[in-house]
């Protein structure tokens, strides 16, 4: 089943927040301590995956550019809009700010290479341990985030679960029409790119910074664009 990985994904991320929703009378103290534990954790990802670039002048280019766009489009209030939308649907009171749960966790569970690399697994050989374990991650990480910014981190199983599975349904005839070594490179450039939009969301959830990330996510589509040129022409 192609969708098999996709759909464990979410179920791992619905079971995570809702398993984390049982530890939120914990002391503010100790839920402050605990986004500052996560801050850290999202940046040292964030930090992983953005050495992966061969050309770091490739992520500098689609960051800025992504930035343009997406400041353009306001690709950061549309999400949030989603999120808002949303927190009118379940309310507010003790589930505290669904709209930052959802934006938040959506950003964290959609970049990254294992997203990419799992669904394009997926479909073209069946094989789901990348998915597998990233359910396993996600799920964990969904128990922290929900036990800190509420219900809403369970609704961004909605966007993973659309992005991962369109991938993994158009897997082959993405590898038609993609050599493996331009996919290689696609691989690394984004992840790079979209590693250091995950450091911008660890240093927001230390209170370091106020980055509208989701208007930086035009940079992974600038990347591949980059990649395929310099693929072409270089």
């Amino acid at each position: 089943m192609v969708l098999l990985g996709t759909i464990v994904n979410g179920i791992c991320i619905i079971a995570g927040t809702l398993l984390g929703r049982l530890f939120t009378r914990i002391p503010e103290k100790t839920k402050e301590t605990v986004m500052k534990v996560i801050g850290l954790a999202v940046f040292l990802l964030g930090t992983q995956m953005g050495f992966q670039s061969n050309e770091f002048l490739i992520v500098i280019i689609s960051l800025v550019l992504g930035a343009v766009i997406g400041e353009w489009v306001d690709l950061d209030k549309k999400l949030n809009q989603i999120g808002l939308w949303i927190e009118k649907k379940v309310g507010t009171g003790q589930h505290g700010s669904v709209s930052k749960g959802f934006v938040t966790a959506t950003l964290i569970f959609v970049i990254g290479a294992m997203a990419v690399v799992g669904s394009l697994d997926s479909g073209l050989r069946g094989d789901h341990q990348v998915l597998y374990t990233k359910s396993i991650i996600d799920g964990f990480t969904s128990i922290v985030l929900a036990s800190t910014l509420g219900i809403g981190v369970l609704f961004s199983a909605i966007p993973v679960m659309l992005y991962q599975g369109v991938i993994a349904l158009f897997a082959t005839q993405i590898n038609l029409f993609v050599p493996e070594e331009l996919l290689e490179l696609f691989i690394f450039e984004i992840t790079a790119t979209g590693g250091v939009m995950i450091m911008a969301i660890g240093l927001n959830i230390l209170g370091l910074t106020s980055i509208r990330v989701a208007n930086l996510l035009p940079g992974l589509l600038v990347a591949a664009s980059l990649v395929l040129v310099q693929y072409l022409y270089f």
